[in-house]
């Protein structure tokens, strides 16, 4: 028998992260076309779905494993996988107690993949490239880029500098302002408080949801000195590293700004200031949230809830307990979810404005959409009609279907749907009680939120042929 010969793991890592034309991969190993064009050829869509599975897979297995359990008895597959799937997808929702059923080593298990999740599967893989061989390729950079939504692909070996260190420094910073104050206010053992400040640190900025504790933030009700920080980082994860490496190159000039910087931060703030206001408004008297708490208690711990429908996914109070118009606004927030390309989930505030946008022109009989002097282009404003759509569907089908086969109320089962595919992780208490069928389905739409649906549907079509002719125009009538 003939065949190629087993390719080093030297050779390997040149042909993925080499500089174009140091060593030309044949065309049996990779195909002549670029990744994203053509029948055949492997396009960034279908590598992020690929590389995510495999590395849920490998969190499965490891936390299938006796080590991982605090208990006499393993998680089950079906436990394991939600696990190992919300953490990756920095999503939240959970169906054991982090805290409770899993060792130091399980907790790891979901430290380390809340960390991959966050910064992205690819752009740690180019980081840990660029380490290996100082450089990585075409190939690489093409689907870093659409990854990390960068707009030129010259830059994205700089952006994936910039958005490790950005890791490292809001979380140290999150990690020694909040340790502290739980070593030295909640009688913690210096071990634990580092441990603690640690893990939440990581699960803010990610935006994963997480929590050791069962209660998440409960026990820091009132206190601004940890819930703040923490709302802080949840704030910086999910407003997208594109924003912040703009606004540190060019806080003091406004006016170079590119338009998703102005956009994103406007909605933001908007979207930001509303629920921190909303939120202690509607629970102010309601007795199983806030009512019976002090004034300045009511004011934290609302703010604090008021951040996490970004996809923060931590809590304070009891969300099962809040006022339905409570629930229905946290809902409409955790679809809208934080900024692009950051760690945060939803349509993504730059989605809203633009639809915004488009409302506002069609109501003012304009032919173009204008936006801080600028036209957006049609491809945009379809993606945004698609995006909004597609997970408008999602989580309608999704509900329908839960409250057909269970006996659960429209608010509750529509809140973990919406928290599924935002990547929240807020929940009403409705997960863990939900059958295997269904807890498998939330699997499935922490997949698809963390990806995107529009990338996850790309993924996983059959074809990605672009049409090559254009058919005449008709107008059917609307509205």
């Amino acid at each position: 028998m003939t065949g190629e010969p087993a390719l080093s793991p030297n050779t390997l890592l040149r042909r993925l992260f080499g500089r174009p034309g140091a060593e030309r991969p044949s065309p049996s190993v990779f195909p002549r076309r670029l990744p994203h064009e053509g029948k055949g050829g492997l396009q960034p869509a279908r590598v992020f779905l690929l590389m995510f599975v495999a590395v849920d897979l490998l969190g499965t297995g490891l936390l299938l494993t006796p080590a991982a359990s605090a208990g006499s008895e393993n998680l089950t597959f079906v436990e394991a996988l939600f696990t190992s799937t919300t953490a990756l997808a920095v999503c939240g929702l959970s169906i054991i107690s982090i805290g409770g059923d899993l060792t130091h080593f399980g907790q790891g298990v979901v430290l380390a993949l809340m960390q991959i999740g966050g910064m992205g599967i690819m752009t740690l893989a180019a980081l840990l490239g660029t380490a290996v061989v100082h450089r990585f390729g075409l190939r690489m950079q093409l689907n870093v880029q659409a990854e990390t939504k960068s707009l030129w692909v010259g830059d994205v070996r700089g952006l994936v500098s910039r958005v490790a260190l950005i890791f490292v420094v809001v979380q140290s910073l999150t990690f020694v302002l909040i340790t502290p104050r739980m070593w030295l206010g909640y009688d913690m053992e210096l071990r634990e408080a580092l441990y603690t400040g640690f893990f939440h640190s990581v699960s803010a900025f990610n935006n994963a949801g997480l929590s050791l504790y069962d209660d998440s933030m409960s026990r820091f009700s009132g206190d601004a000195l940890v819930l703040f920080p923490i709302a802080l980082a949840v704030v910086l994860g999910g407003i997208g590293f594109p924003v912040i490496i703009e606004l540190w190159r060019r806080f003091r000039l406004p006016r170079a700004w590119s338009l998703h910087t102005k956009i994103t931060l406007a909605t933001s703030a908007v979207l930001l200031m509303g629920a921190c206001l909303a939120i202690p408004a509607l629970e102010w008297d309601n007795p199983q949230t806030l009512g019976q708490l002090h004034w300045w208690t009511r004011i934290t711990d609302g703010f604090f809830h008021g951040v996490m429908p970004r996809s923060g996914g931590l809590n304070v109070t009891d969300t099962g307990a809040m006022e339905d118009s409570t629930l229905l606004f946290t809902i409409m927030l955790m679809f809208v979810g934080g900024g692009s390309a950051g760690t945060a989930g939803g349509i993504k505030v730059a989605t809203l404005a633009i639809i915004f946008c488009v409302v506002l022109a069609e109501a003012r009989s304009h032919d173009q959409v204008h936006v801080y002097g600028r036209q957006l282009p049609p491809a945009v404003i379809r993606h945004s009609l698609s995006l909004i759509f597609m997970s408008a569907t999602v989580v309608a089908f999704c509900t329908l279907l839960l409250l057909a086969t269970t006996s659960y109320k429209l608010l509750p089962a529509l809140f973990e749907i919406a928290s599924a595919v935002g990547v929240v992780g807020l929940s009403t208490g409705l997960t863990p009680e939900l059958p295997s069928w269904a807890q498998v389905m939330i699997i499935v739409l922490m997949i698809a939120g963390r990806l995107g649906p529009i990338t996850f549907v790309t993924a996983l079509a059959m074809s990605d042929r672009r049409r090559r002719y254009t058919l005449a125009e008709d107008r059917p009538i609307v509205g």
